[in-house]
């Protein structure tokens, strides 16, 4: 049967080396690479921080990405693999901020739509994955609006902000350097400026941008390549940057480290690292990540439980909704291949029959649509019967009856290619 199953790489079991071991190459290659594959119909891609999660709709979804994790060199120690219902489950979750690592946080869900998007544009996803997706940002708005789960939420943004406080303590005095004007640096100034900080400096490659968000956000623009000055006199540096490489380097904070006294406190946020990790071996130098994040989400996860459970409810309820759905959708499908085979037998047999008797006499308007009427009711009321059928064994989930129409009608087909990506891809995605 031709299902969504998932593939999924987070925090709960990687680290954030390997999440980033995990990313091979950008979105859109990934995704032309998995919808190549012969028997991959639909797929999308989403890669977040902390996480990177494939969708495929296939007959064999299991097969297909046991095979691509292994390609891709991964541990399976670090990956759950998820069938349709389960996959469904965890994305109506992800979207409400349940599977984040900072419970009930609001970017995920602006995340799916853009990644989703992507692969909707390149042509990757169809019916059975739109639906998901759809249904998912939908529920996800829905959670926020009806329950209290996002409120006051901490984003990665603010928690390194909260981390930051908790390892060198109130901020009032000290000077903050920030890496990165992008959505997460974006997300990471404003949480400052609600802070008391004395010098709030924000670096980026293009100067222009760092100045306007540190005009909005009352902080002072670095030009990048001040960088190494700004390190000798900061307290605290939060790194957000999309670099592909490391922005700070183990000679950069030796160096910096000798024209000061005090301690540093970097904070790395960015996925792939900017920071080098054997800067952590540099005496009076405190290097964090993602992982060290964790904490921060302990706190948030017991003020946000019940929250939580209210969320869980309204997930509960459409992921029926949606399972309903795609029942309807697949005997659907049957029922159209259904009466259209029937159809097209009926023209051709109701066309010979009119050129039989009108080999014998004039056949008239009024006779060629009371024969036009006939046969269509004869079709419509002979179908009656078996659409209900196939709707009720949809319903149940009797996958086997549904199976057996699938193959009877797809058997009729003359064309074999026809026939054959009819087989690999319906009839969840005609």
């Amino acid at each position: 049967m031709t299902e969504i199953t998932s593939m999924v790489i987070t925090h709960s079991k990687a680290t954030v080396e390997e999440i980033e071991e995990a990313w091979e190459g950008d979105i859109e290659k990934m995704l032309k690479d998995l919808h190549s594959l012969d028997l991959v119909c639909e797929c999308a891609v989403l890669k977040t921080c902390n996480r990177v999660e494939i969708y495929v709709v296939s007959p064999k979804g299991s097969t297909v990405l046991f095979q691509f994790a292994k390609k891709m060199g991964l541990s399976s120690n670090i990956i759950d693999f998820f069938e349709h219902e389960e996959s469904i489950m965890h994305l109506l979750r992800l979207a409400c901020g349940l599977e984040s690592m900072i419970i009930g946080e609001d970017q995920i869900l602006g995340q799916i739509k853009d990644l989703y998007l992507v692969a909707k544009k390149l042509g990757t996803t169809g019916k059975m994955l739109d639906t998901a997706f759809s249904k998912a940002i939908q529920v996800g708005k829905r959670v926020r609006t009806e329950t209290e789960i996002n409120r006051g939420a901490l984003s990665i943004a603010s928690a390194s902000v909260d981390l930051a406080e908790d390892t060198v303590g109130d901020l009032q005095n000290k000077m903050v350097l920030v890496i990165g004007t992008g959505e997460m640096g974006t997300l990471v100034t404003r949480a400052l400026s609600h802070r008391e900080i004395e010098l709030m400096y924000i670096a980026n490659r293009t100067y222009e941008t760092a100045k306007d968000l540190a005009d909005e956000m009352g902080g002072h623009a670095v030009h990048f390549d001040q960088i190494d000055e700004n390190l000798s006199r900061a307290d605290v540096v939060i790194s957000a940057t999309g670099a592909p490489h490391y922005v700070l380097k183990y000679e950069q904070i030796e160096k910096a480290m000798n024209f000061r006294e005090k301690e540093l406190l970097l904070i790395d946020i960015a996925n792939p690292r900017d920071i080098d990790p054997s800067i952590d071996d540099i005496p009076h130098v405190t290097l964090y990540n993602i992982d060290n994040l964790r904490v921060i989400n302990e706190k948030n996860l017991e003020l946000r439980m019940e929250e939580a459970k209210k969320a869980q409810a309204i997930i509960d309820e459409e992921f029926e909704l949606l399972i309903k759905q795609y029942k309807r959708q697949r005997a659907d499908t049957l029922v159209s291949e259904l009466y259209a085979q029937s159809y097209k037998l009926r023209v051709n047999e109701k066309d010979k029959a009119i050129t039989k008797l009108g080999a014998y006499h004039t056949i008239g308007d009024t006779e060629k649509q009371i024969i036009e009427d006939l046969t269509h009711s004869i079709i419509n009321k002979m179908l009656a019967e078996p659409t209900k059928v196939i709707r009720y064994a949809a319903e149940i989930g009797d996958d086997e009856l549904l199976e057996s129409v699938a193959r009877v009608f797809i058997a009729n087909r003359s064309n074999i290619k026809e026939r054959s990506e009819l087989l690999k891809c319906s009839p969840s995605t005609e």
